[in-house]
C-alpha cells in the first residue's frame, strides 16, 4: 500500500489533520474520504487520527493513497510491455501500434491493461488500471498510467491545465498548407455512429497545432501538439484539411503495410511526478514502419525538441 508521510514543522503546528492532508500533501476531498474509510488510512505517529485532530511539531502524519483492489473486470495477462519509466506512483509505457488500451469485444486478454495488471501482480502490487492519456488502438507511443487514484487525480489536473504536454508525430497523405499552423475546428460525434467523429460547428472546441518536418512519396511527416483533447482529434483535423493519416481506415484509406494501425505516434511526453512534483520528460523515436512510408525525404529529420 502506497503511503505518503510528512513531518510536522513548527509553522504547521496546531493545524488540523485535514488541512495538512489537503494543503501540504495535495490530497483531494475524495482522496481524504478514501483514506478515512480505512482502519489505518490516516496515522499520526503511527496511531489512527481523525481529520479534525490537531498536529504538533515533530509528529509524523501519514496517509494511505494506494488502491485497495485491482481492476476486477480486467484479467491480468502476461504480455509484451515496453516500460520507459516506473516509480511508486507512475508508469510510462511505450505502446505498440495495434495494441488496444482497454479490453473490448474481441479483445479481452491482449490489451495494455491486461499486460500492465500482470506486471503489477508479478511485483506483488495491488493496483487498478488508471490510464492518464489514452491512445487509440492504431496509435503507438508514450502513455502515462497512474498506479493509484491519487496519482491519477494529480496527473489529470496536469492534463487539464496544460502542465502535462504531449507531442505526436504523424505521416499524412499529402502536405498540409500552410506547412505550419493551427487547425481550430470543433468536433462532434458523427450522426449514426458511436465511433466516428466529424468537424461540426455545434461540436466541442478543438485546436491542433502542427508543423511539417519533411516530405516524401507524396506524404508529409508532421509534428503535432494538442491544445484540447477530443476523441480522434488529430485524425479528424488532418482529414479536415485534406491530409488524412496514412493508413487510417476510418478517416482515410487503410494501408496493407500498416496492419492493425495507422501512422500516428505519441513521440514525447512532459509532466511532473504526481507526488514530488519533479519534472519528467520522455521521447520515443518514430517507428521504422512509419518512416518507411516517406521513402526519400526532403531533409533529415532531427531529434524531437
Amino acid at each position: 500500500m502506497r503511503r505518503l508521510s510528512i513531518p510536522i514543522t513548527a509553522p504547521q503546528a496546531g493545524s488540523s489533520v485535514q488541512t495538512i492532508l489537503r494543503r501540504e500533501l495535495g490530497l483531494s476531498a475524495a482522496a481524504v474520504r478514501r483514506a478515512k474509510a480505512l482502519e489505518d488510512g490516516i496515522l499520526l505517529d503511527g496511531q489512527p487520527v481523525f481529520t479534525n485532530g490537531r498536529v504538533a511539531a515533530g509528529q509524523i502524519l501519514s496517509v494511505a493513497v494506494g488502491d485497495q483492489t485491482g481492476s476486477h473486470q480486467i484479467a491480468p495477462v502476461p504480455g509484451p510491455l515496453d516500460i520507459v519509466y516506473e516509480d511508486e506512483d507512475l508508469v510510462i509505457v511505450d505502446k505498440a501500434g495495434g495494441v488496444p488500451v482497454h479490453p473490448s469485444q474481441g479483445h479481452h486478454g491482449d490489451t495494455l491493461a491486461n499486460f500492465l495488471l500482470a506486471h503489477y501482480a508479478a511485483q506483488g502490487l495491488v493496483a487498478a488500471f488508471h490510464p492518464v492519456n489514452r491512445l487509440d488502438r492504431g496509435t503507438s507511443g508514450l502513455m502515462a498510467v497512474a498506479k493509484h487514484a491519487h496519482a491519477h487525480e494529480k496527473l489529470q489536473e496536469q492534463l487539464q491545465n496544460g502542465q502535462l504536454r504531449r507531442t505526436y508525430l504523424a505521416v499524412c497523405e499529402g502536405v498540409p498548407v500552410p506547412r505550419r499552423g493551427c487547425v481550430d475546428a470543433p468536433i462532434a460525434r458523427a450522426p449514426g455512429s458511436v465511433l466516428q467523429r466529424q468537424v461540426c460547428p455545434q461540436g466541442a472546441e478543438a485546436r491542433t497545432h502542427y508543423e511539417v518536418l519533411g516530405t516524401g512519396n507524396g506524404r508529409a511527416l508532421v509534428r503535432l501538439s494538442l491544445e484540447t483533447g477530443r476523441t480522434h482529434q488529430i485524425r479528424v483535423h488532418l482529414a479536415h484539411v485534406g491530409c488524412p493519416l496514412a493508413g487510417d481506415f476510418l478517416y482515410g484509406t487503410e494501408l496493407p503495410q500498416l496492419p492493425g494501425r495507422f501512422a500516428l505516434h505519441s513521440a514525447a511526453i512532459r509532466l511532473c511526478q504526481p507526488v514530488t512534483g519533479q519534472p519528467l520528460s520522455f521521447t520515443s523515436p518514430l517507428p521504422h514502419a512509419l518512416a518507411d512510408l516517406l521513402a526519400a525525404t526532403e531533409k533529415e529529420i532531427g531529434e524531437i525538441p
